[in-house]
């Protein structure tokens, strides 16, 4: 089974080897079809614990590495 990639945002970096990634999709409303925003906010594993809030990231889901944790931080886009 192929593993899953998302793109987004850190929200937040306080924590050691952990950053809360907030990915941002868009989707057509089934009756008034127009498009609608929604985010979800993931906690990733980030081994180097040297990226900041405001960088964009690509997470990759991984085996369950704590209770919260289940993707990892694949690569870093760009920073802001």
């Amino acid at each position: 089974m192929p593993k899953r990639i998302l793109s987004g945002t850190i929200c937040k970096a306080t924590n050691m080897k952990t950053v809360v990634v907030e990915v941002e999709r868009t989707f057509k409303h089934p009756i008034y079809k127009k498009y609608i925003k929604r985010s979800k906010k993931y906690h990733a594993h980030d081994e180097t614990d040297a990226l900041k809030v405001g960088d964009k990231v690509m997470i990759e889901e991984t085996r369950p590495i704590s209770k919260l944790k289940t993707w990892k931080v694949v690569n870093n886009e760009k920073r802001s």
